[in-house]
């Protein structure tokens, strides 16, 4: 008997070990493949691009992780990206000079983020249904914003954004670094975090201890909308263009694989930030390794749907902690 407590003892720390670190082995592991089996992987220039693809998910999967950490889910974030990059367009045509342009489209995404808020918290609507609600209705408001049509923007400081770099970092991954500092810091420093990790955690416990659980949950869905309406500029600023039908098509399925990948668990409580920046990574190179190996795109999905459902099962709680 005592043996067999032991072991099972062994294999939960084994499968706490691998909740933990998981995401750091899997990265590791990829490099090594690449730097094997893939040309050129390890010249800087093969970094540089990595490091300017990662960052708009990088980005969303923050705000992803605040929503996740509260128990619920943000599937508009791909929406949102969207209708920031159609605000963008619509303001840059109409003369406005660039800098307000890109203020009012990260405002249109804290907006749809104070709404999907609300919606959770005082309709208090399930938040994989008030989200599903703006991915569909937000890409058609981007549509309508844009006339329905590509709209290409020759704005010189997009050229900064698309390929500016800091000693060889470039600007957007810098940016990137810096929000996930900043929302590290939120989640553990601040009282804020505290409360988002308690309502994760027990909701109702959080209500009769009388937290602010409504005005929490705004909070986390404006920071989640506003993240992504950030990543819809950097994105406009990538293609040179607003397209509502591409930009943030599928982000919500990336950003939520990050999330789950970096050891966040679906049921909320805890959030990990480190953790979370390392799944868009590892999902943004295993795409990249898929693409120079010539796999179709059909395939790199399908691969995240699997690892997906691999987080999910690693994370399960185990049988002594039901």
């Amino acid at each position: 008997m005592t043996t067999l407590t032991a072991t099972f003892k062994d294999r939960s720390a084994v499968a706490a070990w691998t909740r933990e670190h998981g995401v750091y082995i899997a990265l590791a592991l990829l490099i090594v493949y690449n730097a094997i089996a893939t040309p050129n992987f390890l010249k800087l220039d093969t970094v540089q691009l990595l490091f300017s693809q990662v960052p708009p998910v990088i980005i969303v999967a923050l705000g992803m992780a605040l929503v996740i950490g509260t128990g619920g889910v943000d599937l508009s974030v791909g929406s949102i990206m969207a209708i920031a990059s159609a605000v963008l367009a619509k303001f840059v045509v109409g003369g406005t000079p660039i800098g307000l342009a890109m203020l009012y489209a990260v405002i249109a995404g804290l907006l749809v983020g104070v709404f999907n808020g609300l919606v959770v918290a005082f309709a208090r609507v399930q938040p994989i249904v008030a989200t599903l609600g703006v991915l569909v209705a937000g890409r058609g408001i981007a549509l309508v914003i844009t006339g329905g049509a590509l709209v290409e923007l020759f704005v010189p400081i997009f050229k900064d954004i698309r390929l500016g770099k800091f000693l060889g970092v470039p600007y957007v991954m810098i940016v990137a670094a810096l929000l996930a500092a900043g929302v590290a810091f939120l989640v553990r420093r601040t009282a804020f975090g505290y409360r988002l990790l308690a309502i994760g955690g027990n909701r109702r416990a959080s209500v009769l201890a009388g937290l602010p659980v409504r005005r929490t949950l705004i909070f986390v869905y404006a920071i989640s909308g506003t993240l992504a309406a950030v990543a819809g500029v950097i994105a406009t600023a990538r293609l040179r263009a607003s397209d509502p039908s591409y930009i943030g098509l599928l982000m919500e399925l990336s950003a939520i694989t990050a999330v789950v990948v970096g050891g966040t668990p679906l049921n909320g409580g805890r959030v990990r930030i480190l953790g979370t920046v390392t799944g868009a990574i590892l999902l943004q190179l295993l795409e990249s390794t898929l693409v120079s190996h010539n796999a179709p795109d059909s395939v790199a999905r399908m691969v995240e749907a699997l690892i997906i459902i691999a987080a999910v099962y690693v994370q399960r709680p185990s049988r002594s902690s039901r």
